[in-house]
């Protein structure tokens, strides 16, 4: 789980590839999860809430 102190640091570049990774990331879980249970499906919540963080930093830097 990324916390918002962590999400900080990181620089223009590296929150795009982040953001973009993590929602790669969630959409593979989904899908997933739809065919087959995932073992432990709290994962997709937290990959959830991780988007969510990303993309505010990203749209709180876009206003700034």
């Amino acid at each position: 789980m990324l916390k918002q102190s962590v999400i900080k640091e990181f620089n223009d570049g590296e929150l795009n590839e982040r953001y973009t990774a993590e929602l790669a990331s969630l959409s593979k879980m989904k899908m997933n999860h739809a065919i087959s249970p995932l073992e432990n499906p709290l994962i997709i919540r937290i990959t959830r809430k991780n988007v969510a963080r990303l993309a505010t930093e990203i749209t709180k830097r876009k206003n700034k």
